[in-house]
């Protein structure tokens, strides 16, 4: 049985569609559950959950609603209400393929020595794509394609949380979501997928990138806009200080040589697209990175 956690706060304008796809699934009602972490939405959010609820009686969705703001808290939320041996985490405005539940089953079926995976993740624009937009920046907007076949998830790629899932007895082996980490209310922190991946990592887990799994993510104008990504950037800089805060130095000096790569890649990549007469692309490179190490506090 899959358990699909989708943990919402004040998106009235899409969780109704996202429920829908959620219940137009061609994998049998039995085979999943949905279960709907409301964090304290003030829009219409609960209203639209309920209503959908009893429109579609005959799937398996559950509400809760989750006191302790925070992303990880309704994750961790989830993962205590779900039933299911897997747990399929996707984003509040994120639409599921129909085939969505039944790829995940056949995916661990037949990958019986596999903890998690991170599925496809198509980004639709409400406007356009910005000239800035490049591959590099694309997780920004929670988007991920790394192709058409399945493959493990190498060195520093991790799946996204807008489309990720586990074996349930990972949590219980290895914990749960931080909750010093990952959104709060508006706030643009993140870092908390990040986190359990690398656990996951150090004790040679093996997560796949599985394409059949697939989302499409909206993403909205104000995503896009320069203060937003600044935004973002920060939080990245600032999740990363958190995360690193009780590390050792071993820990800590990697993080320095892994930013001092990015860094050194983000101006080889900026005057590719110097070169290539693509300026904005390169300077928004620019910019994300400086805007990520002005917050990243890690000695």
């Amino acid at each position: 049985m899959v358990s699909v956690v989708v943990c919402t706060y004040n998106r009235d304008k899409y969780i109704g569609k996202c429920l829908d796809h959620l219940h137009n699934q061609s994998a049998s009602r039995d085979d999943y559950e949905v279960i709907i972490v409301d964090n304290n939405s003030t829009d219409d959010t609960e209203k639209i959950c309920h209503e959908k609820i009893t429109e579609y009686s005959n799937t398996h969705f559950k509400y809760h609603k989750e006191l302790n703001q925070g992303h990880s808290y309704s994750r961790n939320r989830g993962i205590r209400e779900s039933k299911g041996e897997i747990i399929s985490f996707i984003d509040d405005d994120a639409f599921v393929d129909k085939d969505f539940v039944k790829n995940i089953i056949l995916f661990f079926e037949h990958n019986a020595s596999v903890v998690s995976y991170g599925g496809k993740i198509e980004p639709v624009y409400e406007n356009k794509k910005p000239k800035w937009m490049s591959q590099y920046l694309l997780p920004l907007v929670a988007a991920l394609d790394m192709g058409d076949k399945e493959l493990k998830f190498k060195g520093r790629k991790f799946p996204i949380g807008a489309n990720m899932g586990f074996r349930k007895e990972v949590f219980s082996e290895f914990g749960y979501f931080d909750v010093k980490l990952g959104r709060i209310g508006t706030a643009l922190a993140g870092g908390d997928e990040k986190e359990i991946f690398l656990r996951l990592k150090t004790s040679n887990q093996s997560i796949f990138y599985v394409p059949s799994i697939r989302v499409s993510h909206i993403i909205p104008e104000k995503r896009l806009s320069k203060k937003y990504i600044k935004g973002l950037a920060r939080g990245v800089g600032e999740s990363e200080s958190i995360r690193l805060s009780d590390k050792g130095f071993k820990e800590k000096f990697d993080k320095v040589m892994e930013e001092s790569f990015k860094v050194g890649a983000t101006f080889v990549l900026f005057l590719f697209y110097f070169l290539t007469l693509q300026f904005s692309k390169g300077i928004m490179l620019l910019r994300f990175r400086f805007w990520v190490i002005s917050r990243l506090k890690i000695l």
